[in-house]
């Protein structure tokens, strides 16, 4: 994955609503105003609205980790319910004892609601009620609601309502025959999408949170985000998400405003132009629309006479038409994408492997598991499969969602080899990664299985082969000068190089700085298939590294 290539603490743009991630621009920041003074001072109605993916459900995360102490909050994420099993869900949301649930009326509800917030009230505790995606609540769950508010003291409303909806819930609430509820809200916020400065900021924002330590967007990257997102903080973390992925598989630590064009056209499902592109494409239409009349006008193809003056080629001059250029990667797919062609991409990795393949007798990974091969199914870039010298299926995905898998077999400056079906084809690099976003399978031959974790203050003969594989690779030492008492570990310990001690830990984190694994000093499973890939045994295959 990408976060390690980034040096990232987690992924820095997902889509799940991670309070850690709030960016509080000047709205958001208003907007947990509004709902703190709800849960404080109000009483009544809270309104907090917002076009779909502008942020509202990780501000309500962001106040439930901000809530004060007496605070006592029933979140309802579902309001599509009967009026009955609304008040139940709060009941059950608040602890509130219910004997009977199943057969509770919703006077039998109501009553016992009111005692429990009686209780709260008079032990000092602030009831909350919050009931996101509150569009879709009926007009009948709604008058319930209201009449919730009806629960009070002489001075004080014994339950804070706030509703969270997207822009139909004020439409909603805009209704004549709701107007009683309308008129209890008392405070109303409505998120908007963020600026441009804003939705760089919160790009930056969010890659700080995830450790960034360095500009991975450039200037116009983050311009390209706010345009092809609309500021929409959602769709932001998608094309960024998507950006970041695809600079991953292209072996580069920056992204820049074509990347993101791109990522941005897989998640639209369409190829997008730069800004800058769309007027001067409007003015070469209207001037190709004018051309085109004014060349009519004189081809005049209703006179027979002169659309038939026709002149012989060879008189002209002309040259030969150009050879035909060689199939673009998008008609090479055309016929890889149904199950026989998958077949013929594990069979010919597993050929490779010198192991064979039964089509439909079982899927790919069982066959091969059986014959002594792991399968290995990650998310990677063409250096680190360089780096692991391995032979891969690769994952393709075309512009309507179909799935393709071919076989890589080579790697250039320029260019891979591929297996498509029955064809072995030269691919631009460029051109294939517009169809290739790092998920792929490749296999190995480990030396037992299961594969199990080394790691120090194991003992016993795997040990002994670590030891003895990493003195093989022939790397580690020269790699790191703390290692010089590595070379004669069989000696060291316990005197038979099978205890996994400091030195082979040093050996192992050498092994793995050299080849850009995370260094921990445990040979997990990537460091022992890439040390298999390293010493590539007599008969295993190889990717074909060569220049173009």
């Amino acid at each position: 994955m990408y976060v390690a290539f980034f040096g990232l603490a987690d992924k820095p743009f997902a889509i799940t609503p991670d309070p850690r991630y709030l960016y509080l621009g000047a709205q958001h920041a208003d907007a947990l105003a509004h709902l703190v003074y709800g849960i404080n001072d109000a009483g009544g109605f809270i309104q907090l609205t917002g076009e779909v993916g502008t942020g509202k459900t990780t501000t309500i995360r962001s106040l439930l980790v901000r809530a004060p102490a007496q605070a006592e909050i029933a979140l309802i994420v579902n309001p599509r319910l009967s009026s009955r099993d609304f008040l139940q869900t709060i009941c059950e949301e608040l602890g509130v004892a219910l004997a009977d649930g199943a057969s509770a009326s919703v006077k039998l509800l109501i009553d016992r609601l009111n005692d429990y917030l009686l209780q709260a009230h008079a032990a000092g505790r602030r009831v909350v009620l919050i009931v996101d995606e509150a569009q879709n609540l009926d007009a009948e769950v709604l008058e319930q609601v209201r009449l919730l508010t009806n629960l009070e003291t002489e001075s004080q409303k014994l339950l804070q309502i706030i509703l969270i909806g997207q822009p139909e819930l004020r439409a909603l609430l805009n209704r004549s025959d709701l107007r009683q509820l309308a008129q209890r809200i008392t405070a109303r916020y409505h998120l908007l999408p963020l600026a441009g400065e804003e939705t760089a900021a919160y790009v930056r924002h969010r890659l700080r949170v995830a450790n960034a330590t360095r500009e991975i967007f450039t200037a116009g990257a983050l311009r390209e985000v706010h345009r092809l997102s609309g500021g929409v903080p959602r769709l932001i973390n998608i094309i960024c998400d998507r950006a970041l992925l695809g600079a991953y598989t292209r072996d580069t630590h920056e992204v820049g405003a074509a990347l993101v064009r791109r990522a941005a056209g897989e998640v639209f499902g369409r190829r997008l132009a730069p800004a800058w592109l769309l007027p001067v494409l409007g003015s070469l239409l209207l001037v190709t629309a004018l051309a085109a009349s004014a060349a009519l006008l004189r081809f005049r193809p209703w006179n027979r006479t002169a659309a038939t003056a026709a002149v012989p080629l060879a008189a002209t001059g002309a040259a030969r038409p150009a050879a035909p250029a060689p199939p673009s990667l998008a008609a090479l797919l055309s016929g890889a994408g149904d199950d026989a062609a998958a077949d013929r991409a594990f069979a010919g990795l597993l050929q490779l492997w010198h192991a064979s393949y039964a089509a439909g007798a079982s899927d790919g990974c069982s066959q091969a598991r059986a014959q002594g091969l792991e399968c290995v199914s990650l998310r990677s870039s063409l250096a680190q499969l360089r780096e692991l010298r391995r032979p891969a299926i690769l994952m393709l995905e075309g512009n309507g969602g179909a799935v393709y898998q071919v076989l890589l077999t080579g790697i250039a400056a320029q260019t891979a080899q591929l297996q498509i079906g029955a064809r072995s084809e030269q691919v631009a690099i460029a051109e294939l990664s517009r169809y290739w976003f790092g998920d792929c399978l490749l296999l190995w031959r480990p030396a037992s299985t299961p594969v199990v974790q080394l790691r120090p203050g194991m003992h016993g003969p795997a040990v002994r082969a670590l030891r003895a594989q990493l003195l093989q690779a022939g790397t580690a030492a020269a790699s790191n000068p703390v290692a010089d008492s590595a070379s004669g570990l069989d000696s060291a310990g316990s005197g038979d190089g099978a205890s996994f001690d400091a030195g082979l830990s040093r050996l192992v984190e050498a092994f793995q700085r050299q080849h850009h694994l995370a260094v921990d000093g445990i040979a997990g499973v990537e460091t022992q298939r890439l040390l298999d890939a390293v010493l590539a045994a007599p008969g295993s295959p190889l990717l074909q590294l060569r220049a173009d």
